[in-house]
């Protein structure tokens, strides 16, 4: 088998290559060679025992998607994005890099599939921001489509072109819609979400973090252990049992602000608590007021797909994870 990643040297593509290493195969299949992409070169993983090409490359330039799927790989994990903060503030790069990239690799694979039938799996991972207020509580998987800025309706195009893809039969997509992520490793990045990550990890090793939004504010969380998981088993499930809703809400954790932090006291203790710094920013609190603030996920439950239960849970699995088990 072969997989190509997309989006590789992001946090997410880093920890789905590992894992992929780390299983050696896929549904019952050895991966026998694995293409790591991204416009900064993905490091090679160690140990793994097949083949492993990392490339630089840009899928949003014209005739790059064509280049990576001339060897047809059987699995693609389509994760290249620019960020929620990042689409709002710099609009061409986000439609260019969110929407034209995507565009560029799903035409490359039609044209294939018209020349020798050529139909890979593509797991695609979306984002809840293709939903915004008002919203009921939880969200039914039957919600329409309310992007409320630029990168969730960059998502909720690419989620229609991945249905449609589909049922032309050009390739079998399945569209991932993540939770917010957290906690994210590594330092801040541009995403306007990204503060539900900082409140957690800088205290947990003993840093301030800024917290911009009041604590109220409602979100829908999974960690980064998990949402691998969702990507794993989004790439080996029966399709046929989704049907034509090719995407689908994942299973996650509900929680506000305040709440994220009395399990950060539980797990951390007051002194890790007293490291979190209020900064209200009118931009981000503009944002996060529409956002998805819990799903059902019916479907994607009853299709095997799993999560935390609360958020000691999510940082417990960061302090496994990336902490070496001990704070």
């Amino acid at each position: 088998m072969h997989i190509l990643v997309i989006g590789a040297a992001g946090m997410v593509g880093r920890k789905l290559t590992a894992r992929l290493v780390s299983d050696q195969g896929l549904n019952g299949r050895p991966v026998e060679k694995m293409t790591l992409v991204d416009v900064i070169k993905p490091d090679h993983p160690d140990g793994f025992n097949g083949t492993v090409e990392a490339l630089e490359v840009d899928v949003s330039e014209p005739g790059q998607a064509e280049t990576l799927i001339a060897s047809r790989p059987d699995v693609i994990f389509h994760l290249a994005a620019i960020v929620s903060g990042e689409a709002e503030l710099d609009f061409e790069k986000g439609y260019r890099i969110n929407l034209d990239g995507t565009r560029h690799l799903f035409d490359a694979i039609r044209l294939l599939n018209g020349e020798d039938g050529y139909k890979p799996r593509v797991v695609f991972t979306s984002s809840i921001a293709v939903v915004g207020a008002p919203l009921p509580f939880p969200i039914p998987d039957d919600f329409h489509l309310t992007p409320l800025t630029s990168y969730g309706t960059q998502k909720a195009i690419c989620e229609l072109l991945l249905a449609d893809y589909s049922r032309r039969g050009f390739f079998d997509g399945i569209g991932i819609r993540l939770p917010t992520v957290c906690i994210r490793p590594g330092k801040p990045n541009k995403a306007a979400s990204g503060f539900f990550s900082n409140i957690l990890r800088e205290p947990l090793i003993g840093q301030e973090a800024v917290l911009p939004v009041p604590e109220d504010v409602r979100h829908w969380h999974t960690s980064p252990r998990s949402a691998v998981g969702y990507l794993i088993h989004g790439a080996t499930i029966d399709l046929e049992r989704i049907g034509s809703r090719r995407s689908l809400s994942m299973p996650g954790v509900s929680a506000t602000v305040g709440e994220q932090i009395e399990a950060l006291r539980r797990v951390a203790g007051e002194k890790a608590v007293r490291l979190i710094r209020r900064k209200p920013d009118e931009m981000i609190m503009k944002m996060v007021a529409g956002w998805a603030p819990g799903f059902e996920a019916k479907r994607a439950t009853e299709l095997g797909f799993t999560a935390e239960q609360n958020f000691d849970e999510i940082i417990r699995v960061h302090i496994e994870d990336e902490l070496g088990g001990q704070l």
